[in-house]
């Protein structure tokens, strides 16, 4: 009897003890999420995929003009918060910016998706996953601002407000 009291009082001792040295441990900083996958300041990854009509779209076809270029999903509740406001974005300033929203799930009803949202911008699908894991996408939406020379400017990472794509258009 006395062995077993004293292997719990031993395993309870080395259980606080463990307790105590992970709460004093420091935290590792969190990386902000902007430095999280692919950078700002390099070439945008160039790609060829279709669109949701069947058209053959290459990223380097609209070097030359501003790119606003997003990852979404259909299961995606800030995707789904942020198109109505990209929409409205892309109707007014789609004479400024080209938007590419590349769709990571096309297993799903894209279509259906589109056409419920009212979305008119390009979507993209990318069947093999290759464009997302070229622009190492790790959270949606992810949405990259692309100058007229090709190169990442700004990552923003969650659901975009139109006023926040008007300043990252700005900021261009």
């Amino acid at each position: 009897m006395i062995k077993k009291v004293f292997a719990a009082v031993a395993l309870f001792a080395m259980l606080t003890v463990a307790f105590v040295q992970a709460m004093e441990k420091e935290e590792t900083p969190r990386q902000p999420d902007n430095l999280q996958g692919l950078q700002t300041g390099v070439k945008a990854p160039d790609f060829e995929i279709k669109t949701l009509t069947g058209e053959t779209v290459k990223l380097s076809q609209f070097e030359g003009k501003k790119v606003m270029l997003n990852f979404w999903a259909t299961w995606c509740p800030p995707c789904k918060e942020e198109m109505p406001e990209m929409e409205q974005f892309y109707r007014e300033k789609k004479e400024e910016i080209v938007i590419l929203a590349v769709n990571i799930d096309p297993q799903y009803d894209v279509q259906r998706f589109a056409k419920e949202m009212g979305v008119t911008f390009p979507i993209l699908l990318d069947e093999d996953d290759s464009v997302n894991k070229k622009y190492q996408i790790l959270t949606i939406p992810t949405t990259f601002f692309i100058d007229e020379k090709g190169m990442i400017r700004s990552k923003y990472l969650g659901s975009m407000t139109i006023d926040k794509m008007k300043q990252y258009l700005d900021d261009l």
